[in-house]
C-alpha cells in the first residue's frame, strides 16, 4: 500500500489522486487532486422526464454530485434536454450498442458519455462519436466490465482476470487516443471484489486518466454495502479513484448515503452527521435498535459536521456518549442527554428522540 502525505487541511493526500489529470464534467472537476465525487444512476425510464427529474432531485438532496441516465432510445436522448433544465448536477449519458444514441445525447446536453468502444460498432461509428465529443469538449468515460471481456483475452489469460480487464480497457482507450482525443475517464468493474481491486491497482500504474471506481453488481443494500465498503475502502486508501458509485440493488439514494459514509470514514470527506451506536447486549433496557435507526434517519436531514452517539448501556454508555458532540445514553426505560461531554438532563425513553431533535435544530457549530 502506498505511503500517504498530510495536506494542508489534515486530510490524507495520495500520489495517484494528485497526479491524475483533471477532467471537467459540467460544473464538477474530477482528477488532479479534486475531491472524490459521488455518482449514482437513475432507475427510472429516462423518457419519463418528470419521474427522472424527481429521482434526481432526491439524489441531489442526499449528496449526489454526478448523475448517470441510460439512453437506449431517441426519445431518451431528447429527454435529456428537458431533464438538464431541472437539475443542478452534471448528467452522464450511458450508451450501449448504438453510436447514434451517444451523438444524440451529446447534442441534447449530456455533460459526459459512457461508452464501450468495443460494442458500439465499426471504427467509423466510433470516430463519429469522438468527433462530436471533440467539437463539444465532452468527456468520454470508457467503461469495461469483467462480463464483457473479449474472447481473445479470455483465451490469453485463461478466463476473466484482472490483467485481462485492464488490457481490454486500455485497448479501448487507445482506440480513442488514436483518433486524437484524450478527454477521457476510465471505468473497469467486476463483481469479484478482490479481482476488481487488483485490476485497479494495475491500471493506476499504467495511466493518469481519472478513474471511476465501483464494485458492479454487488447485490442488495446489505451485501452490496459490505462488498463496496471493502473494495472501495482498499482502493481509496491507496489513492485510487476519482469518482465512485456504490452499486446497490435498491433505492439509488442508499448508494449516495453509503458513498458519503465510506468517504467520511476514510477521512476523504467532511460534513454530515456521523452517528455511532453501541451493539446491544443483555444490559440494554431500552429499544436501542429502534432508537438508533430513528436517529440515523433523523440525522440525514442535517448538514452538520458533528458526531452523535446513541448508547444503550448504563455501564459504558455515558462515557462513550461524552466522546461525541452530543449523545443519548439509555438506562432502564429512561436515558440521559449528553452534550459536549456534560449531562444536560435525564428523561424518559420516549422523550429521548425529541430532545435530540431539538438540540440538532438549535445546534451552533
Amino acid at each position: 500500500m502506498r505511503e500517504y502525505m498530510e495536506n494542508g487541511q489534515g486530510l490524507q493526500s495520495y500520489p495517484h489522486r494528485q497526479h491524475t489529470r483533471p477532467v471537467q464534467i459540467g460544473g464538477v472537476c474530477i482528477g488532479g487532486g479534486a475531491p472524490v465525487a459521488i455518482q449514482s444512476m437513475t432507475n427510472t425510464r429516462t423518457e419519463d422526464v418528470a419521474a427522472t427529474v424527481a429521482q434526481i432531485h432526491g439524489l441531489e438532496q442526499a449528496g449526489c454530485e454526478i448523475i448517470r441516465c441510460t439512453v437506449p432510445t431517441p426519445e431518451a436522448a431528447r429527454a435529456l434536454k428537458e431533464i438538464k433544465k431541472e437539475i443542478r448536477i452534471p448528467l452522464v449519458a450511458d450508451i450501449h450498442f448504438d453510436y447514434r444514441m451517444a451523438i444524440a445525447a451529446m447534442e441534447n446536453g449530456a455533460d459526459k458519455i459512457r461508452i464501450n468502444p468495443g460494442n458500439i460498432g465499426s471504427a467509423d461509428k466510433v470516430k463519429a462519436v469522438v468527433d462530436v465529443a471533440r467539437e463539444r469538449n465532452i468527456p468520454i468515460r470508457v467503461g469495461v466490465n469483467s462480463g464483457s471481456l473479449e474472447k481473445p483475452l479470455l483465451e490469453k489469460y485463461g478466463g476473466v482476470t484482472a490483467r485481462g480487464i485492464v488490457e481490454s480497457a486500455l485497448d479501448k482507450v487507445h482506440i480513442i487516443e488514436d483518433l486524437g482525443y484524450d478527454n477521457l475517464v476510465i471505468s473497469i468493474k467486476s463483481s469479484d471484489v478482490l479481482m476488481c481491486v487488483e485490476a485497479h491497482e494495475i491500471l493506476a500504474q499504467q495511466t493518469n486518466y481519472p478513474l471511476h471506481v465501483g464494485i458492479t453488481e454487488s447485490g442488495t443494500v446489505q451485501s452490496g454495502n459490505i462488498k463496496s465498503a471493502v473494495g472501495l475502502g482498499i482502493l481509496l486508501h491507496q489513492g485510487i479513484g476519482d469518482t465512485i458509485r456504490v452499486s446497490l440493488t435498491g433505492d439509488p439514494v442508499e448508494e449516495v448515503r453509503s458513498a458519503k459514509l465510506i468517504l467520511r470514514t476514510l477521512g476523504l470527506r467532511q460534513g454530515g452527521i456521523e452517528v455511532v451506536s453501541c451493539p446491544t447486549c443483555g444490559r440494554t433496557r431500552i429499544d436501542l435498535i429502534g432508537l438508533a435507526t430513528q436517529v440515523e434517519r433523523l440525522a440525514a436531514d442535517y448538514p452538520l459536521d458533528i458526531k452523535v452517539a446513541v448508547m444503550g448501556c448504563v455501564v459504558n454508555g455515558p462515557g462513550e456518549a461524552r466522546e461525541a458532540d452530543i449523545g443519548i445514553a439509555g438506562g432502564d426505560g429512561e436515558g440521559l442527554l449528553i452534550k459536549k461531554g456534560e449531562i444536560v438532563r435525564k428523561m424518559s425513553e420516549g422523550e429521548l428522540l425529541e430532545a435530540l431533535k431539538y438540540e440538532l435544530d438549535h445546534w451552533r457549530q
